[in-house]
């Protein structure tokens, strides 16, 4: 790997040589600019505002831009007279555990390579002391003209540097939440932990750019030509969650099915899968005495029962064999009850008979 830049890294006393090289690389497809009409590359060329004449790289220097739109001519000898030890010198000035380094501050990432035999040993010192303490490097260094903030940690066995931003570069996020107060329900938040669990971990190495490589297909196959026919948009929805708990429920069921066909799990539970719990809902309560009750049976079949005397007496005179039946139970239940008041007013009115005819004899000697 080339460098970019030659110095040392200052630990105390010690000075380790080093060489900077970067610890990533861009694969992203780049396109250039052409004129439709024939295929002509188009450039861009700097012209000097003031005499409109295209002027070489050498011909060019740096200024900065007062307020009031005045240049400021600023040299590579006046940057050189400032004080600025870390020109050349990764200093590092303190070693925090590495908790204490917001991931937003993460800037570019480089590897510091031994530069020399000699710079082996105190190389390999700072690296082995970075390990057992679990502690990572915070550092300035200057490269490409302005003083920069880093961190070094150990990768493998290499000591590693990942730029920083300095803290005030670092924007507040008061602006950015939602605003109001929104509740969250632990049923929502169960389908949150469900849906994660689901989706489970992941080889960070497995992961790869679709688009890159979608371009990539499209240039070679434009570049044979080939006739490219646009690809079936996916359906996404319009983008809107009406009801949170359904979205939930079927990213839970989508992402089970994606890892059943991956082979990731088997939908019981297995190789990571979560199950899927519906939420239960409250029974609506209706109009008048009744109260309804809904529940879904192992079919699927969808059963409305009804707790209220009113619904029995309806459900009484409909026509079904269980209607009957129900018909049949109550008129056993009542028989044995309605012949008894029967059998007592019989008695009441023979009672009654009998003193008619006491009282009969009586109206007949009065008569006489």
């Amino acid at each position: 790997m080339r460098s970019i830049w030659n110095g040392a890294i200052s630990f105390g006393l010690v000075s380790i040589p080093i060489k900077l090289v970067n610890a990533t690389e861009n694969h992203s497809i780049s396109f250039r600019q052409i004129h439709l009409a024939d295929g002509g590359r188009i450039r861009y060329r700097k012209v000097c505002e003031l005499d409109e004449e295209e002027v070489s790289g050498g011909e060019i220097g740096k200024a900065y831009e007062d307020a009031d739109g005045t240049m400021i001519p600023i040299t590579d000898e006046d940057l050189a007279q400032l004080p600025l030890p870390t020109a050349k010198t990764i200093e590092i000035v303190a070693f925090v555990p590495a908790d204490r380094i917001d991931p937003l501050q993460m800037d570019a990432a480089y590897y510091l390579s031994a530069n020399g035999v000699p710079a082996a040993k105190p190389y390999t010192l700072l690296r082995e002391a970075l390990k057992r303490s679990n502690r990572v490097a915070v550092a300035k260094y200057a490269l490409r003209g302005r003083e920069r903030l880093g961190m070094l940690r150990v990768v493998d066995d290499v000591i590693a540097m990942h730029g920083l931003l300095w803290p005030d570069e670092i924007r507040a996020p008061r602006d950015a939440a939602p605003d109001g107060d929104v509740t969250v329900r632990d049923a929502e938040l169960d389908l949150a932990d469900a849906l994660m669990d689901t989706l489970g971990e992941v080889d960070m190495d497995s992961l790869h750019d679709d688009y890159r490589e979608a371009v990539e297909e499209l240039v070679a196959a434009k570049a044979a030509g080939e006739i490219v026919l646009p690809a079936e948009p996916e359906d996404t929805g319009d983008g809107k969650v009406i009801d949170l708990i359904a979205a939930l429920e079927n990213s839970v069921r989508a992402a089970r099915k994606s890892r059943n066909v991956e082979g990731a799990g088997d939908g019981d539970g297995n190789g990571g899968v979560a199950d899927v719990h519906p939420i239960k809902k409250t029974p609506s309560k209706t109009s008048g005495a009744a109260k309804r009750t809904t529940h879904r049976t192992p079919t699927g079949k969808t059963v409305t029962r009804s707790g209220s005397s009113t619904a029995k007496k309806s459900a009484g005179s409909a026509g079904s064999a269980g209607s009957r039946t129900t018909a049949r139970k109550t008129a056993t239940k009542t028989a044995p009850a309605t012949a008894k008041k029967t059998a007592t007013k019989k008695r009441t009115s023979s009672s009654g008979g009998t003193t008619a005819k006491k009282t009969a004899p009586s109206r007949k000697r009065t008569s006489a």
